[in-house]
């Protein structure tokens, strides 16, 4: 299950059709739980499984706004240069 690398200690956001609903209400209530949602998935998941939940766009958007490893920074700012 692909949400279980990013949400392993969070069992209510391991159902896809969920947390879609989740982050879409976040995104416009709750900027915080919206960006970390994103850290989330930017820190533990795999590229193609954030790229569901997020477009390249909103993660250029908040990329500096996220407590992130420098190397994931890296990575997706990367990303952001080749696909964006």
């Amino acid at each position: 299950m692909l949400l279980k690398a990013v949400f392993w200690d969070y069992p209510e956001f391991l159902e896809e059709e969920r947390l879609q609903k989740i982050i879409k209400e976040k995104r416009k209530k709750n900027l915080g739980q919206y960006l970390w949602i994103m850290q989330r998935f930017l820190e533990y998941g795999r590229v193609v499984d954030t790229l569901r939940f997020f477009s390249i766009e909103e993660i250029a958007e908040n990329l500096w706004k996220l407590k992130i490893s420098p190397y994931t920074r890296r990575k997706w700012e990367r990303m952001i240069n080749v696909y964006g």
